[in-house]
């Protein structure tokens, strides 16, 4: 799957439902010596007005998606960041 076909799709976490943003505003990261994606990142507002939006990211591992819909991106990020990290330490 392309990126550009996740385009519009919306993020929504696992454990407690929440949008975590759109997929068209993401960034994916990756490794340029293997080419290994690492996750994407979501950029997310709070506000309804741009001037009093308080900018903020989130950034989702790729282990952490969980499955790929037609108008969603199911992620569990209840344990992600715990798998992912460790991956990075040995254990």
């Amino acid at each position: 799957m392309r990126l550009s076909e996740m385009s519009g799709k919306e993020v929504i976490n696992l454990g407690d439902g929440a949008r975590l943003g759109n997929i068209a505003d993401c960034e994916v990261t990756f490794d340029s010596r293997t080419g290994v994606i690492g996750g994407l990142i979501l950029p997310k507002r709070r506000a309804l007005l741009n001037l009093l939006a308080d900018n903020q990211i989130s950034v989702i591992p790729w282990q952490a998606i969980k499955r790929i819909g037609d108008e969603v991106v199911i992620v569990d990020l209840n344990n992600a960041y715990d798998r992912f990290y460790s991956t990075f330490s040995g254990e």
